[in-house]
């Protein structure tokens, strides 16, 4: 069952104990960084209103969807697997995978080794006192694969909270509401912010539409129908709306030419409210967006078979063993292997001049490799089912896994390699794909399998996986010919971009202040979460090590939370 209880599907409306023309400061968005912003607002006695142009069922906003990674740096669950991991080698991992090399970068930078020393420190901790467990398998995402210096994780770090995205939330969620209780905390639905107010340079306050009533569940599209308009004031406002990912012409707008040409056709990651609509307002106010260009998108989307919102694709997270084809079906070159390099496998697949591109792989490889992104594609750790998780060391791949396949229209399952190759060439009809190329490769492959050594650098990767407790148990199939009979059906998934994160936004200094133009703090106006970069406009850089997306919202919700307290 859900970690998130029946009733904090949403706080409810103002107390009458609060004036909401008394608050001390608006928080705009109630996903994480906004709970968490608020949460700290309620522990330091302030009074907040709430904002969201969401119905209460989409308390949360993306995080509630998401798998529940975490980036921790020398974690007891590490330890305990053998992983022997470092402050210092941490470092070394974000810098050489942000790549910082503008002028811009000063304060992403400083956030990075702030969010560093966090994620070392008393992040866990902290987290832990608020009730949150962890899965005791660290997950090693974005392996990098090149030198030591360059991008990619040296060592597992993704830690999956015990309950996916809603444990996440449930702590936060649950302050809120004694928020509420105690008159603290004024929580507005459907309260679509236009603007922010300001007066000699200071923002005072928002202005903005009443959207009509709406019982749009979670994730989906709900009415911009204006009912009435609001005027609110604060000593301050924090920023926390999230990023531009669920607006496809914004992305299309910013795609960066180093990354090919921008898609005609994306699949959505998250729901349609992540607009960027305040990363606009916010600069019309007087704050400095920066890093636009700066994204993150998945090169290995699915289309959901069962959508909640437009163009819901789902993001594949994969083991090392699947042959990555592009359109045409020839093979990625190393190290562009399934879940080592994610912008750089967009880019070269961009760079074809094609917009998808093949895993091919064995039930063998599905079974033990494959796993989907979100809380609701993972019942099992979601809902804490021991009985479910327990089916993953079985034969059989995940429910979830298994609809995909079975329901999936990416998905081809075939007994032969004629039959695979049939299905393949019906899902790309416009596309050159050159199935002589796809048995070549394939063949290739699995002649490397005769001996226990190999040039086949996507081999010797999936050897070194499995020296690691974790993958070995739960994560990286042992290695084998994709044609042997005993390891089938055969399978071949279409792979999409899809799209998740904007890594830029405004830029705040390491109190979550915004800055104007100049470089000095905008005065009232914080920002966090998505919002800000996750952190000073960018403390990703040009690229993620991921599990920082959720651990960013909660570092900078809590940073804006506490700053806007302090300067009351």
């Amino acid at each position: 069952m859900s970690t998130v209880p029946p009733h904090a599907t949403g706080p409810r409306a103002a107390s009458p104990r609060t004036d909401p023309s008394e608050a001390d400061v608006i928080v705009v968005g109630a996903g994480l960084a906004g709970l968490v912003a608020t949460a700290e607002l309620v522990a330091a006695g302030k009074r907040v209103i709430l904002l969201d142009q969401e119905p209460p069922a989409s308390l949360g906003g993306q995080a509630w969807w998401s798998f529940g990674g975490l980036f921790l740096v020398d974690s007891p669950e590490q330890r305990r697997l053998g992983v022997h991991d470092s402050a210092s080698l941490a470092r070394q991992d974000w810098f050489g995978t942000a790549g910082f090399d503008r002028e811009e970068d000063l304060w992403p930078r400083r956030w990075a080794e702030a969010y560093l020393d966090f994620a070392a420190g008393e992040k866990r901790a902290w987290l832990h006192s608020r009730g949150i467990r962890f899965f005791p398998v660290v997950g090693w995402a974005e392996r990098g694969g090149t030198t030591a210096l360059g991008p990619g994780n040296s060592v597992p770090r993704f830690h999956i909270v015990w309950g996916t995205g809603p444990a996440i939330l449930a702590p936060f969620i649950e302050r809120v509401r004694e928020g509420v209780r105690s008159g603290l905390v004024t929580a507005l639905h459907r309260r679509r912010v236009d603007e922010l107010l300001t007066h000699d340079g200071v923002v005072v306050g928002v202005r903005g539409s009443i959207l009509a009533p709406s019982d749009a569940p979670r994730g989906a599209p709900s009415s911009r129908e204006v009912v009435g308009d609001f005027e609110l004031r604060a000593s301050a406002v924090i920023v926390t709306s999230g990023g531009i990912g669920g607006n496809p012409a914004h992305v299309r707008a910013q795609w960066p030419a180093r990354l090919g040409t921008a898609p005609r056709e994306l699949l959505s990651g998250v729901p349609a409210h992540v607009d960027g609509r305040m990363l606009g307002i916010s600069e019309q106010a007087g704050a400095r967006l920066i890093n636009g260009d700066r994204m993150w998108h998945y090169p290995e989307g699915v289309g959901n078979w069962d959508p909640v919102w437009a163009a819901h694709g789902i993001r594949i997270l994969p083991g090392p063993s699947s042959l990555w084809l592009d359109a045409t079906g020839t093979r990625l070159p190393a190290p562009l292997f399934p879940g080592f390099d994610t912008l750089g496998s967009l880019e070269y697949i961009l760079r074809t001049g094609y917009e998808h591109s093949w895993f091919v792989l064995t039930q063998k490889i599905i079974e033990k490799e494959f796993a989907l992104s979100g809380s609701e594609q993972n019942p099992d750790l979601t809902g804490k089912n021991l009985a479910l998780l327990a089916k993953r060391v079985t034969k059989g791949a995940p429910g979830p896994v298994e609809a995909f396949k079975k329901h999936g229209a990416d998905f081809v399952v075939a007994d032969t390699l004629p039959d695979l190759l049939a299905g393949m060439r019906r899902l790309s009809p416009d596309a050159p794909l050159d199935l002589a190329q796809v048995e070549r490769e394939i063949r290739a492959r699995d002649r490397e399998l005769d001996n226990a050594f190999t040039k086949d650098a996507q081999i010797t990767a999936i050897r070194q996986a499995r020296r690691y407790r974790g993958d070995r148990l739960i994560r990286v199939a042992s290695p084998h010919r994709l044609l042997d009979p005993h390891t089938g059906p055969l399978i071949a998934v279409k792979l999409h971009i899809l799209t998740r994160k904007s890594l830029g936004g405004i830029e705040t200094d390491l109190s979550a202040r915004a800055l104007g133009q100049d470089g000095t703090p905008v005065p009232g106006l914080y920002a966090a979460g998505e919002a800000s970069g996750f952190g000073g406009g960018g403390m990703h850089g040009y690229r993620a090590l991921e599990g920082t997306f959720l651990g960013g919202c909660l570092f900078s919700g809590r940073t804006a939370g506490r700053a806007a307290a302090a300067a009351l």
